[in-house]
């Protein structure tokens, strides 16, 4: 019964994968039989078009007047225009070949499912005795005022929770009253805040060694969506509280300040240190950017990593664990918390050319992805400006990052979302091997796809 299950299965994923194979290939004749030589012609116009947009955004960011005012017009004008001429030359053949490639997407996803491509090792949980004395800090201002509208203080206290909300108007240290609360005895510290909040409390509850709770009532919840859970719901996070389980994560440190999602240097972290970014995010940002991308002002930075040394990056950012880069719809999630590694993305772009080959350019010399357990810093002044976990800061150069593998005990309920698994990257030569397998041989020769 199960060789028939398993031979069952894997006809599936071989048709799975022909299906695929011939869906891209339509895809692509579709529109180029219908259009004939123009079809041809308009896929250079397209790809002329991505790499014209691409240098249009480029002198919006780095000029001032009305030229920067008449290239944000052209990069509005120039996609627009592209989708409107492919709409109008190839009619239903434009539908039809969009239709192929996702029905080409999905089925390669699907045939590509269990043959090695996406194995992820899951974090391990284990079971932990309920706290008695946890104590949880709350900010009422964070995510727009989540802890007042879910009623977070008051279902805490009745699962026995200690909490201290902090107080609006005034800038408490959140690591002292930590502290404290360890010194009160605090068996379990947690956080109903923001990402930044959650990074300081956490540093706490890793040097004494207890639970650490994430409450998801910041705006982003970077973290939480990392571990896992609600964040929809911050009140379910407190499930944890009397049915929950541990797993051990890491924790990153940039010059000894702590960080549970990432730490930024270059343009992003010189430009949120403006006073006026918090109220003006988007003006704040087009004033700073062109003085910032011509290197007439913020610091030249070089990152030391792996063995490598970047020169001079437009913008840095080094993550607790790497984040996904190779699917778009995983952009901004990290699979694991404790694989023990830095992820570092450096991004240097110095003319409307290497802006274009970030579009056009499947392997752009303009970036840089790597693992490491530990990244140097290094700039042309003595500080440099960082954003941690979204707080602006200015740190003594050069910063040096590092990971603490499996610092931190974090409890989370023992029913939660969970973390989306990666979607299959198409393997066009994997999808090959498969679909030309048959009979029962594919049961044998699973190898091959590994």
């Amino acid at each position: 019964m199960s060789w028939d299950l398993s031979e069952r299965a894997y006809r599936g994923q071989r048709w799975a994968a022909r299906t695929a194979l011939a869906s891209a290939g339509l895809a692509v004749l579709v529109p180029l039989a219908y259009g004939g030589v123009g079809g041809v012609l308009l896929l250079v116009a397209g790809a002329a078009g991505l790499g014209l947009g691409a240098v249009a955004v480029w002198w919006t960011l780095t000029l001032r007047g009305p030229v920067r005012w008449a290239a944000a017009v052209l990069a509005v004008l120039v996609p627009a225009a592209l989708v409107a001429l492919f709409a109008a030359t190839l009619f239903w053949a434009l539908l039809a070949s969009v239709a192929l490639w996702t029905l080409a997407v999905w089925s390669g996803r699907y045939a590509l499912r269990g043959t090695g491509s996406t194995r992820v090792r899951v974090m391990r949980e284990r079971k932990a005795a309920p706290p008695q004395r946890p104590y949880l800090i709350m900010n009422p201002r964070s995510g727009g005022g989540k802890v007042v509208r879910f009623e977070l203080k008051e279902k805490a206290e009745r699962l026995g929770a200690h909490v201290i909300l902090l107080d609006p108007d005034q800038h408490e240290d959140v690591t002292a009253l930590a502290r404290k609360a360890v010194a009160e005895g605090a068996d379990l510290l947690g956080v109903a805040g923001g990402d930044g909040t959650q990074a300081l409390v956490a540093a706490v509850a890793a040097a004494y060694d207890i639970p650490f709770l994430v409450i998801s009532a910041g705006t982003r919840n970077h973290f939480a969506m990392d571990l896992g859970l609600d964040r929809n719901d911050p009140a379910a996070c407190l499930d944890a509280l009397t049915d929950g389980v541990e797993v051990r994560v890491d924790l990153g440190f940039a010059s000894g300040r702590p960080f549970v999602n990432n730490a930024s240097f270059g343009a992003y972290a010189a430009i949120v240190q403006s006073p006026s970014y918090r109220d003006d995010k988007i003006g704040t940002t087009l004033e700073l950017l062109p003085d910032l991308l011509t290197r007439q002002q913020g610091p030249l930075l070089t990152v030391r990593a792996a063995g490598r040394t970047l020169d001079a990056p437009h913008a840095v950012l080094v993550s607790n664990n790497p984040y996904r880069t190779d699917d778009p719809f995983g952009l901004g999630r990290r699979d694991r918390l404790d694989a023990a590694v830095l992820g570092v993305l450096g991004i240097r772009v110095d003319s409307a050319a290497e802006a274009a080959a970030l579009i056009l350019d499947p392997a752009p010399r303009g970036l840089t992805i790597l693992t490491a357990p530990d990244v140097v810093i290094e700039a042309d002044r003595a500080e440099i400006e960082a954003g941690i976990d979204g707080e602006a800061l200015v740190l003594p150069a050069p910063v040096h990052c590092r990971i603490t593998p499996g610092a931190l005990r974090v409890r989370v309920p023992r029913k939660r979302p969970g973390v989306p698994p990666r979607a299959p990257r198409l393997d066009w030569r994997r999808l090959r091997k498969l679909a030309a397998t048959v009979g029962r041989t594919a049961v044998h020769r699973r190898g091959p796809f590994l």
